[in-house]
């Protein structure tokens, strides 16, 4: 996201919680989380791309956080005694969005990432001011558009928006330059000696310049992902960080499990996309789904889940059931994890439109999600927008706030029959939405990565064309399964995982046909296909995998005083009568 350069900043609307001053009394406290260290005047204590020591509490001395800006310095704050360094990613040790310089000698409190997650649990109050703060840093970072890597290519681009969509989801903060428009990003192309089909570039925080990168290659480049150890063996891998995935994170490492959470792409799932979620208890206003999941995706690293993203896994071998050991992970880089138990949270996949060459416009014209992103897009223009379910609802609000006009396709005769009556409501009353029912839409015209036109037919059998540059698909989805072996993991006859009363009587609920193995939220057969529904399963998971790891762990102690007792047997002289 590029800065905004509107109105004032979170740092100055709100600077008492974004830097709060700790008394003698708050620090003394935390000691006990960290050790004391001295820096001398003009020692960096760490630079952007760096893994950050932690919170850093000013203890004496002055320092100095600070950004590059076009060749010089720009200073965002400079911290007292009192006074503590460090945002979100400090919660997880991930690499620094910053630079902090001492600017006189310096005495400092460090807490080390784990100590931090402590520190927040055991210290409520005081770590609620803490991680009030860590979450406003980064949202003013977010703000400024700097600290993150730069993206350098058209703004149309199918690949800009691609990486940009990837940045905005992992609330990581980033500059998008258009060499078309912008000056500096023109320089940089010249610079380098790019023709425009090398485009889109990433420039590092580290310095490292990116071709077109993967979000895998981009992520490992940002540190937002690292090696896992192929030894460690956690209580449970989570995977997929939507509701559910997340809701079964925060609840098992609340109550002491390992848990490692994996994602093809990054936390929120689908509900991630949603602009405005309005039926979820206790958000009377609604929130965003990306608010929402950011909420849940801090709150679980606070309890001290670890977080793997993008890192996708495309197998599942093993049995953690009696007399076997952990599960084994494949993941698409060929890394392994091992898990006592595993939970499957990966959902579904949007459905594509059958209708020809729609793979030219995906990306740039053809989108699956309305987003800020989307919505700059295509700003006073007109749209259409296929679908008939909340998604689709709550889409066509977001974008005609935004557009010209939305055509709203649905297949069916009744938008009520599949869509809650207040956004039906909502949308009957937007002047600039037509509803057009029973219609398919049968061509899309244009150039690649350039749509000019769409055409749908009526139930008539009249045929429309009108000239639209964006299309929105929410059409439903299939249930993201295809890495599953399906002799061991059994699906319904759509593909959903059947769980629990489902695949024999007496199972666990949520337990998948293999022992330990648990199924939430989208994917499941049978599941309520809403946020509130999904979290819920992500917490009711959390019972039956203390139940399973609890009986093997009783197992596994069974089975290792069975030698022992056959060894106690011969080891007693035998008194039988001999014949």
């Amino acid at each position: 996201m590029a800065a905004t350069g509107t109105g004032p900043s979170i740092n100055e609307t709100r600077r008492d919680q974004v830097f709060p001053v700790l008394d003698a009394a708050e620090i003394q406290r935390l000691h006990r989380f960290g050790e004391v260290r001295r820096y001398e005047a003009g020692e960096a204590l760490w630079r952007i791309g760096e893994v950050g020591h932690g919170l850093t509490v000013v203890l004496t001395g002055r320092l100095a956080i600070s950004q590059p800006e076009a060749g010089q310095r720009r200073l965002i704050a400079t911290h007292l005694p009192g006074e503590f360094l460090g945002e979100i990613a400090q919660l997880s040790g991930r690499p620094a969005l910053v630079d902090v310089d001492a600017i006189e000698p310096v005495e400092a409190l460090i807490i080390p990432p784990e100590k931090l997650r402590a520190v927040l649990v055991a210290e409520a109050e005081l770590g609620e001011r803490i991680m009030r703060a860590l979450i406003l840093r980064r949202m003013g970072l977010l703000e400024l558009g700097t600290g993150g890597p730069v993206i350098v290519g058209p703004g149309h681009h199918g690949d800009v928006l691609r990486l940009g969509g990837f940045l905005s989801r992992n609330a990581h903060p980033h500059l998008s330059l258009d060499p078309e428009t912008d000056p500096e990003a023109r320089a940089l192309v010249e610079r380098f000696g790019l023709n425009p089909g090398e485009l889109p570039i990433i420039l590092c925080p580290d310095g490292r310049l990116l071709h077109n990168p993967s979000e895998n290659e981009l992520a490992r480049c940002l540190g937002l992902v690292g090696p896992i150890d192929p030894d460690r063996v956690y209580d449970v891998a989570v995977i997929g960080a939507g509701p559910a995935g997340l809701a079964t994170a925060v609840y098992a490492a609340s109550e002491g499990l390992s848990v490692l959470v994996l994602d093809c792409r990054t936390f929120g799932g689908q509900a991630g996309a949603s602009m405005r979620i309005e039926n979820y208890l206790g958000f009377p206003t609604g929130i965003t789904g990306v608010a929402l999941m950011a909420r849940a995706y801090t709150q679980a690293q606070k309890f001290g889940a670890e977080m793997a993203m993008p890192d996708e896994a495309v197998s599942l071998e093993g049995e953690s059931a009696a007399g076997g050991g952990p599960y084994v992970l494949t993941l698409l880089n060929q890394e392994r994890v091992q898990a006592r138990a595993v939970v499957i949270a990966t959902g579904a996949r949007y459905r594509r439109l059958e209708v020809a060459d729609l793979e030219q416009y995906e990306g740039s014209c053809v989108h699956y999600w309305a987003s800020p992103l989307e919505g700059k897009l295509c700003t006073g223009q007109e749209v259409a927008l296929v679908g008939a379910g909340n998604s689709a609802g709550q889409a066509t609000v977001y974008l005609a706030a935004r557009v010209a006009k939305v055509w709203l396709l649905v297949r069916g005769k009744d938008l009520g029959a599949s869509m809650s009556r207040y956004l039906v409501e909502r949308i009957e009353g937007l002047a600039n939405v037509e509803i057009v029912t029973q219609a398919e839409i049968t061509a899309l015209e244009g150039q690649p990565g350039q749509l000019e036109a769409v055409r749908w037919r009526l139930a008539s059998g009249d045929e429309v064309r009108r000239p639209i540059h964006h299309l929105f698909l929410f059409i439903g989805a299939a249930p993201n399964t295809q890495w599953l072996d399906p002799s061991r993991v059994v699906l319904d006859p759509k593909g959903f995982v059947l769980t629990g009363a489902d695949v024999s009587p007496g199972r666990r609920q949520l337990e998948t046909s293999l022992d330990g193995v648990f199924a939430v939220g989208d994917v499941r057969s049978g599941s309520v296909k809403r946020v509130a529904a999904a979290v819920g399963e992500g917490a009711q998971a959390v019972s039956a995998l203390h139940a399973f790891l609890t009986r093997n762990t009783v197992l596994a102690k069974a089975r290792g005083a069975i030698p022992q007792l056959f060894s106690a047997v011969s080891a007693i002289p035998d008194k039988s009568p001999q014949f």
